[in-house]
């Protein structure tokens, strides 16, 4: 299977999002990422890194917003 597990930063923090991760839409200070299992999630958040190898993607939030601003899709 190929798909991914999600990451967000926070400081030196890294905290797991969403793991078997199918689709990930990057819209602006806007990501959505959706799963098999789980609902999809929106988050103010901006890709930081994909490791292709361990099949993982890395967000950092949004530099205007904090992490109270995450929500539920």
């Amino acid at each position: 299977m190929c798909q991914a597990i999600v990451f967000l930063m926070h400081g030196e923090e890294k905290r797991e999002i969403m793991r078997d991760v199918i689709a990930l839409e990057a819209d602006g200070d806007e990501v959505r990422i959706r799963s098999f299992f789980d609902a999809p999630q929106t988050l103010r958040a901006r890709v930081r890194q994909i490791d292709f190898l361990k099949h993982t993607v890395t967000l950092e939030p949004s530099e205007e917003v904090g992490e109270d601003d995450e929500r539920e899709g």
